[in-house]
């Protein structure tokens, strides 16, 4: 089942979401008609795992972490799908990569790997936008637009087989399977809970296979992953 947010005249609903209409317990809603699509969950933090595919690792020079290596953007750096992606007046090197994202269901905190299915609450897609030339992680990643999410949930899906693409400005820039990644999901969902308290709605992203590249003002990226749908935005220049 597909969960989504829309944004209202009068407010978010939140429902099921089925070809193109969400169906909210006060009525139903079409999307571009009745209103937009929001973010599909509200999360305290986005918690993000990088260098978590073996060729990345290899392409990008990068050691190979021998536990997940993670940051965090925050609620500010959301985005819903179809909007645009700002490119920021303080980088020249904007990137993109997409990346699977778990949504976490129920305020829990020590969760083992086997027990991970049963406090997500589903699967959805992430941009991992990165301001590449900026001094460190927090600098890099954690922007506002920096993390465009959606365009909904997954709730019946195994994240560990799902094949992957991303295409910028109609070129095929990514391809991959997640069963590539070093670190599964429920190990990295269960890694992170040994060290964080997650709450409801909380994000967290497993990563971006190789080609992750850069943008241009103009670029529309969209991001695919089989089962869930495709996250798509275009990327608008602020530095004029």
């Amino acid at each position: 089942m597909r969960l989504a947010r829309l944004l209202t005249t009068d407010g978010p609903v939140s429902g099921r979401y089925d070809d193109g209409v969400v169906y909210a317990e006060d009525g139903s809603y079409e999307v571009g008609v009745d209103g937009r699509l929001l973010p599909p969950c509200e999360p305290t933090a986005l918690y993000c795992v990088g260098r978590n595919y073996a060729e990345t690792v290899e392409q990008m020079e990068y050691e190979r972490p021998e536990e997940p290596d993670f940051f965090i953007k925050p609620p500010a750096s959301l985005l819903a799908h179809e909007q645009p992606i700002p490119y920021p007046e303080f980088t020249d090197e904007l990137t993109y990569a997409g990346e699977l994202a778990a949504v976490i269901d129920e305020r829990c905190r020590n969760v083992e790997p086997e027990d991970v299915s049963e406090i997500v609450r589903g699967y959805t897609i992430m941009n991992d936008v990165d301001a590449l030339d900026q001094q460190g992680r927090t600098a890099r990643k954690a922007f506002d637009g920096s993390g465009p999410l959606g365009p909904w949930l997954e709730t019946d899906l195994d994240p560990r087989a799902v094949d992957m693409y991303t295409d910028v400005a109609g070129e095929r820039r990514q391809e991959a399977n997640t069963e590539l990644m070093l670190f599964g999901p429920y190990e990295v969902v269960s890694y992170l809970s040994k060290r964080f308290t997650f709450e409801p709605g909380d994000v967290v992203a497993f990563g971006s296979p190789a080609n992750p590249g850069l943008l241009e003002a103009g670029d529309t990226v969209e991001i695919t992953y089989e089962g869930i749908g495709t996250l798509r935005n275009t990327v608008v220049d602020e530095r004029d």
